[in-house]
């Protein structure tokens, strides 16, 4: 009996020790795993930083670049536009220049003669002294650089040299226009309630922007505020990084909260993009699955290596759902950008906007009486939906950019708009107004013998401004109605499309 009650507690013992042990384990284990989790967490929330804050900056540099591509390609326009219009007086120039800021919507556009005098809608003044690429001497090629007017806000200034330019007997050597950075940051601004901080900056770190680069950063110079937050050398390669204009992340912790940026060059400007996000942002966002997830591992340790597998997953997934809705979000930001841009992508010549824009600024010219002379050309492909039936959208595609090339060179001193996917609008003034009727005459004439020889057709139709006129959408629905009647003659004709 003796013996028996022995052996009992010798189990019992065992059994109580063996349970202490496993407890201590699974304890251990679960502790650990825990730790591991959290780390991989972390991990993961600066991963999913880094990665949406790359494509957020790229994102922004690329809605300037294509700024300053646009800028370029309209600005070659106007000198062309004012190379072929005869001007004799200042007069006559400015109102050229108004013209062009209109139709082209580039602001403070401006010319420069040989003697460093600068041409503006408005004024004339000795330009050296106000722009430093006239310092440079001969001016070769085009000119991105940020300048800092009298105190003002920092200034993007973009400049091409105008060769051949002779306007009043005088030679003109370079046009430019500049833009005011406060105008680019408010193109470029989040919408996520001030989570998500950006700053344009120079290539020694100054802000040209003048926005908060979060409460760390502050506005201040960039590499000044992380000598007191990362190691010097670490400060030194992103310093590196800005100078040789490459991009590049960096984390750092400040009061326990770390910190992600990511920046970007852009190009040609000598500027960085600069994007940061604090990552308790994302971490908030993920921190319930990761607490119930641990809770899980503290009950057992074989459920806890699944539960992290399965937490590993749902961290995927949360952050692709997360990344996706982020990069959508930047995405319908740049279309939006992009459709207030006043050039259509297919064809190059001004798009709906641009005649909307341009249609505004000729309203208020009638109704002051500034306007006798204006004529409205519309022009229909003839054949684009026969085409794309039986060719295809790319033969189309193709269809439309010849058509707009043949209106274009037909109608050379017109503003060309396309305002449909068939339909063009040229506004004639001035030298074209002159010469509307053969030109109209001569394109009916070779639009008759296209559709012989298979080439491109257009039917035309045009108005002239009348007294009674109050909009310019009264001469273009006369305009319009013409173009239909045409376009009956040409079917009677025969014109389906090009074979």
């Amino acid at each position: 009996m003796r013996g028996k009650k022995v052996t009992n507690k010798k189990f019992v013992m065992t059994a109580a020790i063996g349970s202490i042990l496993i407890m201590a384990l699974v304890t251990v284990k679960t502790l650990r795993f825990s730790k591991q989790t959290a780390m991989a967490t972390d991990k993961a929330v600066s991963a999913v930083s880094s990665f949406y804050l790359e494509a957020m900056a790229d994102r922004r540099a690329k809605t300037i670049t294509n700024l300053i591509s646009n800028s370029f390609d309209q600005m070659e326009k106007a000198v062309d536009f004012i190379r072929d219009e005869n001007i004799g007086s200042q007069d006559e120039l400015r109102e050229k220049i108004g013209k062009v800021r209109d139709l082209l919507g580039l602001k403070h556009f401006a010319l420069v003669d040989e003697d460093d005098i600068v041409y503006t809608q408005y004024t004339t003044y000795t330009g050296r002294s106000r722009h430093p690429f006239l310092s440079d001497g001969q001016l070769n090629d085009r000119i991105i650089s940020t300048v800092s007017l009298y105190g003002s806000s920092k200034q993007l200034f973009l400049a091409i040299p105008t060769p051949d330019l002779n306007i009043m007997g005088k030679r003109f050597k370079a046009c430019f226009v500049q833009y005011d950075i406060n105008d680019i940051v408010a193109l470029l601004a989040f919408d996520d309630n001030g989570r998500t901080n950006f700053a344009l900056y120079s290539k020694n770190g100054g802000n040209l922007s003048g926005t908060e680069l979060g409460p760390v950063i502050s506005d201040h110079n960039l590499f000044d505020v992380l000598k007191d937050v990362v190691p010097e050398d670490v400060r030194k390669e992103h310093y590196d990084n800005f100078l040789n204009e490459t991009e590049g992340n960096l984390s750092f912790a400040e009061d326990d909260a770390y910190e992600t940026l990511s920046y970007v060059p852009i190009e040609g400007t000598g500027w960085e993009m600069v994007v940061l996000i604090r990552e308790s942002v994302i971490n908030e966002q993920i921190r319930d699955i990761s607490e119930k997830n641990i809770e899980n591992n503290r009950k057992l340790i074989i459920f806890t290596l699944v539960a992290v597998g399965l937490l590993a997953v749902l961290l995927l997934v949360q952050f692709n759902s997360l990344s996706r809705a982020k990069l959508e979000a930047e995405k319908e930001t740049s279309n939006n950008l992009r459709n207030m841009a006043t050039t259509d992508s297919m064809t190059g010549v001004r798009n709906k906007h641009a005649y909307t824009e341009n249609e505004s600024v000729i309203n208020a010219q009638i109704h002051s009486g500034e306007i006798s002379k204006l004529a409205v050309i519309v022009c229909d492909v003839n054949g684009l939906k026969h085409i794309n039936d039986t060719k295809g959208h790319a033969a189309g595609d193709q269809l439309i950019k010849d058509a707009c090339s043949l209106i274009c060179e037909q109608f050379l001193h017109g503003a060309v708009f396309r305002i449909g996917g068939d339909e063009f609008v040229v506004i004639l003034q001035g030298k074209g107004y002159d010469k509307m009727h053969d030109v109209i005459a001569e394109t009916n004439r070779m639009m008759e013998e296209n559709i012989e020889t298979g080439g491109v057709v257009i039917s035309i139709g045009y108005a002239v401004l009348e007294p009674g006129d109050k909009h310019l959408r009264d001469v273009f629905e006369r305009a319009d109605q013409v173009m239909y009647e045409r376009k009956k003659e040409l079917k009677a004709m025969g014109s389906v499309t090009r074979g």
